[in-house]
């Protein structure tokens, strides 16, 4: 029998996951009937179940038994979920030194094709809270963070924009594709962005990028705050503190090691 749940929630997500879960802690393939036994219900609700996630590439079927096992979604759900947590244990620290450094509220985000994700934030000293909520996208022509992501990674992100109408969520968004080219060269070359009232009038960010040992930027950390703070052209100051910050996680995540054990190779000989 399957444990008991709290009765919050909709029912049939509930059976949706205890389905993924069931079929995900086995150790071997799993069938229709097994399911329903060892959850209490029928094989006709764990069919529906099953076809869902199948279809949607959780699981999948193995056409020579008609038995489930976890699909390709289920895996890159796994393998981001492992990125993020490593992301967020090499940025901690960097985070807290750079919001005490600055009083201003700290955000890190993740590339995603489609976006820049918030995946944590960590307020300012200010009396009064900007930040972004954990979980919220970043459009890339409009944030600090997407452009960073156009600038520094690999995947061809600002190829697949070029083809789409850039929204306008303020009178300052950048939305003609020529200027963005540009707007991303200039980040490129300096190694830092910010996106004064391009996302919301009164607010500003400044990003840095986040590589990995490949040296691809997966993850950017920014600085949030008033424009009276974080003014159009930022204090070199702050900028000087972002990337370090930005440089700091990067080495956490492996960015320079194989550069750094080439050289001490090179002194050893």
């Amino acid at each position: 029998m399957p444990t008991d749940r709290p009765d919050i929630g909709v029912k049939s997500v509930q059976v949706t996951l205890d389905v993924l879960e069931a079929v995900a802690f086995s150790t071997e393939e799993v069938g229709v009937t097994e399911l329903a036994g060892k959850l209490g219900l029928t094989k006709g609700t764990i069919f529906r179940h099953l076809k869902t996630l199948v279809e949607r590439g959780y699981l999948a079927q193995n056409p020579a038994t008609t038995r489930y096992r976890l699909g390709i979604k289920s895996h890159l759900l796994g393998r981001m979920a492992g990125a993020s947590i490593d992301l967020l244990a090499s940025a901690e620290a960097a985070m807290k030194s750079l919001r005490d450094a600055t009083g201003q509220t700290v955000v890190l985000s993740a590339v995603e094709p489609r976006a820049v994700r918030v995946v944590t934030t960590l307020m300012g000293k200010s009396p009064i809270e900007i930040g972004v909520r954990p979980g919220s996208e970043l459009q890339f022509h409009a944030s600090a963070q997407g452009k960073v992501a156009l600038a520094f990674s690999r995947r061809p992100l600002l190829a697949r924009l070029e083809k789409q109408t850039l929204s306008r969520l303020t009178d300052h968004t950048i939305t003609d594709v020529a200027l963005l080219r540009r707007e991303i060269d200039r980040v490129r070359g300096q190694g830092w962005a910010s996106a004064p009232e391009q996302v919301m009038l009164g607010i500003n960010a400044l990003a840095a990028p986040i590589l990995d040992q490949t040296g691809d930027g997966i993850a950017a950390i920014a600085l949030c705050g008033s424009i009276q703070f974080l003014r159009q052209r930022p204090d070199p100051a702050q900028i000087a503190a972002v990337k370090a910050a930005a440089a700091q996680v990067s080495r956490n995540l492996g960015f320079g090691v194989r550069a750094r054990q080439r050289t001490a190779a090179s002194a050893a000989e």
